[in-house]
């Protein structure tokens, strides 16, 4: 074993002593790739001025939208105080010289059509005078009796007027025009019995509200309500905007300006801005979508994404055209290595180039050629000993001398092999034996086991000598059972003098053994002795006389108790041991519906008669 490892060291340990100068390095190629980083430089550089390009545009357009509102806003204010003035001065004439009321009132309907009413109220709304524009109630055929009805609803709306405020209200929805309310105390104190209240067309409001581009602007009053806004039809329906993010802002603003990015109900974004007029609670807003703004900001940015792909694309063609000398070799070491994960240590492959890549692959082939012949001597070593016993020789793992360990050992028997085999010529014995041996084996290997050795036509076998499974008891009673489905199955259309039907005994017992290399200095092997082995070849004897094929010893029954369905066989004299040993049959897995309930299933399932009652003493 000895001599075996230092073979195996001088193998794996051989170097590659022919060195290959690199003529053409691998980072000259590297130049091409960061020309490629560059380019994607480039592309930055255009996504970073499209980014700033955006916000610049927004810049200047919150800007605009600020400008827009203050000259809205000076307009309106300036409207609404002409329109107050106007008022204030007719009502006051009218109130001190009652019986020139119509020359008042015509000097204001003459000087400006607009207004259709105005009049002077006292608490309750109880008219003191009311003075109409004839001509416009004739020229667009409307009764007195639909002003008086209005004035009838208004009470609350106008209620705040006499605190002191002034109050702007949208009254088109009671009529077919566009017309604004706008009452306001006759005095400057905040508690007053006499209001004013006027009618007036928005014709001029409308009219500076016809803003062209992308700005939308409109008039908000206090209660929500567009009094001004470019598309006259929601004047005329009275609609609210209280739900306009912009004009929930401005209400709740402490100050008279201000800008917000909002999304609208429809998922559209929009800037907005708004500026207060300090006049019953009236704000100019001005709005714009920022797809609108947005779009020729977008347009340069696709412009600038069609000449990077352009860009991109010819350089991708430079670019493979060198990296195909590069990636190759790597590619073909990637395949090489998968080969070589997978157990083909055989490569056909040459180095192309005389660079790095190629330096690495003439290692790489030397490497596989040390790989196979250290895999041809290990599948040569694997078959005269324990394939993992090869593989720690290999890694130099396997030390000379013993360690006490606690393992599952496994012994198995064929019953009446001496008569089976004086029945056939020596080649069928050697012939049936291999098939059976390599049934068996393959159980032990599923379930994590070792072959110790084969003595005959017996198998020794161990689990937790070499590495442990968890439970070691239990892996090798699971083995144990799956070597009796195999054999059943093995045993199908056997029964002849040339294909005898094969029963065996195995024998299971857990302890504490020596593990090591054990030998002479010219030839040793790795295996368990120990109380332990003997115990487990003694119960492995006892099948015969107690007709049964597994039996385990009792430290093996308290590991797998609550895991497999058994049987107490009592306690028997063991040779070797004064006290007799209790052991235990198996019958198979627990919840498994296949398992024996008993002995004689057992028996009959498995072929094996009933023993003769032996008297004892």
């Amino acid at each position: 074993m000895k001599s075996l490892i230092q073979t195996l060291e001088r193998l794996f340990l051989k170097k590659e002593t022919d060195t290959l100068t690199s003529q053409f390095p691998i980072r000259f190629k590297l130049l091409l790739i960061i020309s490629f980083v560059l380019l994607l430089s480039m592309a930055g550089v255009i996504f970073l001025a499209s980014y700033f390009f955006r916000k610049d545009s927004e810049v200047r357009v919150k800007e605009n939208n600020i400008k827009i509102n203050e000259i809205l806003s000076l307009k309106v204010k300036s409207d609404l105080h002409s329109i107050r003035q106007d008022v204030h001065i007719t009502a006051s004439g009218i109130l001190k010289n009652p019986k020139q009321s119509s020359s008042f009132a015509k000097e204001l309907f003459t000087g400006d059509p607009s207004f259709i009413l105005i009049g002077a109220y006292g608490p309750g709304m109880k008219p003191q005078f009311e003075a109409y524009n004839e001509e416009f109630l004739q020229n667009y055929d409307y009764q007195k009796s639909e002003i008086h009805n209005l004035m009838a609803t208004i009470k609350e709306k106008v209620k705040k007027a006499y605190t002191g405020s002034t109050v702007i209200w949208n009254a088109s929805p009671y009529f077919r025009h566009p017309i604004l309310c706008l009452a306001f105390p006759l005095s400057e104190s905040k508690d007053t019995n006499t209001i004013l209240l006027t009618l007036v067309k928005l014709d001029r409001l409308l009219d500076a509200f016809q803003t062209s581009g992308t700005v939308e602007t409109f008039l908000v009053g206090e209660d929500g309500s567009v009094l001004a806004h470019p598309d006259a039809k929601i004047v005329l329906s009275g609609s609210k905007l209280n739900d306009l993010p912009i004009v929930e802002k401005m209400k709740k603003s402490t100050v008279d300006n201000g800008q917000y990015r909002y999304e609208n109900k429809d998922s559209i974004f929009y800037l907005g801005s708004f500026k207060k007029l300090g006049i019953g609670g009236v704000g100019v807003i001005s709005q714009v979508q920022e797809d609108k703004i947005f779009e020729e900001v977008n347009n340069i940015q696709k412009r600038n994404v069609y000449l990077l792909i352009i860009s991109l694309a010819l350089a991708f063609i430079v670019v493979y055209i060198f990296a195909k000398s590069l990636s190759t070799p790597i590619l073909q070491l990637v395949s090489a290595a998968r080969e070589i994960e997978a157990g083909q240590y055989h490569l056909e492959l040459t180095a192309t180039t005389r660079d790095e890549i190629g330096v690495l692959t003439s290692s790489f082939v030397s490497m596989s050629k040390g790989l196979e012949e250290r895999e041809k001597l290990k599948d040569s070593f694997g078959r005269f000993v324990n394939k993992d016993i090869a593989e720690m020789a290999a890694r130099g793992n396997l030390s000379i001398g013993g360690e006490r360990k606690n393992c599952a050992v496994f012994f198995s028997d064929i019953r009446s092999f001496t008569a089976i085999s004086e029945k056939l010529e020596p080649e069928d014995v050697v012939e049936f034996l291999n098939q059976y041996m390599s049934e068996m084996v393959s159980c032990v290997k599923e379930t994590g086991g070792t072959v110790d050795k084969f003595i005959g036509d017996a198998i020794m076998a161990t689990w937790g000598a070499l590495r442990s499974t968890g439970n070691d008891s239990e892996s090798a009673v699971e083995a144990s059972i799956r070597m009796r489905e195999r054999l059943l199955i093995f045993n199908k259309g056997r029964g002849s003098v040339k294909k005898p039907i094969i029963r065996i005994g195995c024998g299971i017992n857990t302890g504490n053994v020596i593990a090591g290399q054990i030998g002479s200095s010219d030839k040793m092997e790795y295996t368990v002795i120990g109380d332990t082995v003997n115990l487990a070849s003694r119960v492995e004897s006892l099948n015969k006389d107690s007709g049964t094929d597994i039996l385990i010893s009792e430290n093996t029954y308290e590991d797998v108790k609550n895991k497999f369905n058994t049987v107490s066989m009592g306690e028997i004299k063991v040779k070797g041991k004064i006290k007799p040993q209790k052991v235990y049959a198996v019958l198979g897995r627990k919840g498994d519906p296949k398992c024996p309930k008993n002995l004689q299933e057992l028996r009959k399932l498995v072929g094996i008669p009933t023993p003769e009652t032996k008297k004892t003493k």
